[in-house]
C-alpha cells in the first residue's frame, strides 16, 4: 500500500526524501534495538571491516532502490514500479538455485515458468524499454540475496546499513537547510510529520523482510513477493487512472497462477514432512 504514502511527497525532491528516509529509519532502528537486543551486535559488525564493507554495499543497493521507487511513484509510473517488483521473484528464484543450491520440485519449476512467462509477456508489451523496472528488480533482488547470506540479525544488519550511509544523508540535509532549500525546517507541521514518519514506514517492513529472508528459501520468498506488486498494480489502475490492457491482464493471470501452484505444492510438502515426523 506504500504508493499511497509516497504520493504525499510529490512536491519534495526524491533525493531529499531518501536522505530523510535514511536518518529517520536509523532513529527507529536504534529505538528498536534499545528495547530488544541492545547494541552489541551492531558495534561488533562495525568493528569488522568485511561486515562494514558488505553493509556499505547493501545500503547502497537499498538507497538506489528507494530513490528509483520514490521517483517512479511521484512521476506517475506506479505500474512500471510494480513491473519491477514482478521481476524480483525471478531474480530470487534463480539466485537461490544457482548460488545457494536450493532444491526446487518439478511442480515448482512449472509454477516458476508460468510466472516467468507472465512477467516476460508484460515486459514485451511495453512500448519502450522499462529501465525503471529493471533497476528496481536488480537493486532489490541483489539486496535480498546479500541480506540472506549476511551473518547478522535482521535488526542489527539494517541498523549497520543505515549507520554507514547516515553521514552522507545528514550532510546533504544540512546543506539543503543551510541554503534555504530544505523541506523540513521551512515546511509546515504536516510536511514535518510526513518526513519524520518515513522511519517507521521504512524500517519496520524492512526489518520483517530481512527477518524472513534469513529463515525461508529464496524461491519461496521470491514467489511470495508477487503479492506486493500485484497490490501496487491495482492501486495504479484504481486510484491513479493508469491504463489496464488485456495484455497486462494476461500477464497478471499467469503470475498469480504460478503463485497458486507454487503455494499448493509448498503446503503439500509441509504436510508430508509432518506425517514423516
Amino acid at each position: 500500500m506504500v504508493p499511497i504514502y509516497w504520493k504525499q511527497f510529490g512536491g519534495i525532491d526524491s533525493v531529499e526524501v531518501i536522505a530523510h528516509r535514511s536518518l529517520w529509519s536509523l532513529a527507529t532502528l536504534l529505538a528498536l534495538l534499545f528495547t530488544t537486543t541492545g547494541f552489541g551486535p551492531v558495534a561488533a559488525a562495525l568493528r569488522d571491516p568485511r561486515m562494514a564493507a558488505r553493509s556499505l554495499l547493501t545500503s547502497s543497493l537499498l538507497a538506489a532502490n528507494w530513490l528509483l521507487y520514490v521517483h517512479g511513484v511521484n512521476t506517475d509510473r506506479v505500474s512500471e514500479c510494480s513491473l519491477g517488483y514482478f521481476l524480483v521473484p525471478l531474480v530470487n528464484v534463480a539466485t537461490g538455485r544457482l548460488l545457494l543450491h536450493e532444491t526446487i520440485t518439478r511442480l515448482q519449476w512449472t509454477a516458476i515458468a508460468i510466472a516467468a512467462a507472465g512477467v516476460g509477456w508484460m515486459v514485451g508489451q511495453q512500448q519502450e524499454t522499462p529501465w525503471l523496472a529493471f533497476g528496481l528488480a536488480v537493486t532489490w533482488g541483489s539486496y535480498g540475496v546479500l541480506r540472506k547470506r549476511a551473518p547478522i540479525s535482521a535488526a542489527a544488519g539494517l541498523t549497520v546499513e543505515t549507520i554507514v550511509t547516515a553521514p552522507i544523508a545528514l550532510g546533504y540535509l544540512v546543506f539543503l537547510e543551510a541554503s534555504g532549500r530544505g523541506a523540513f525546517w521551512g515546511g509546515d507541521a504536516s510536511t514535518q510529520c510526513w518526513l519524520a514518519s518515513t522511519g517507521v514506514v521504512t524500517a519496520i517492513p524492512l526489518w520483517l523482510f530481512a527477518y524472513g529472508a534469513i529463515r525461508i528459501r529464496l524461491a519461496t520468498l521470491g514467489l511470495l513477493q508477487y503479492i506486493a506488486p500485484s497490490v501496487q498494480l491495482g492501486l495504479g489502475i484504481a486510484l491513479y487512472d493508469e491504463a489496464v490492457t488485456s495484455d497486462r491482464a494476461i500477464g497478471f493471470f499467469c503470475i498469480w497462477s504460478g503463485l497458486a501452484i507454487y503455494t499448493i505444492d509448498n503446503l503439500a510438502s509441509m504436510r508430508r514432512s509432518r506425517v514423516m515426523r
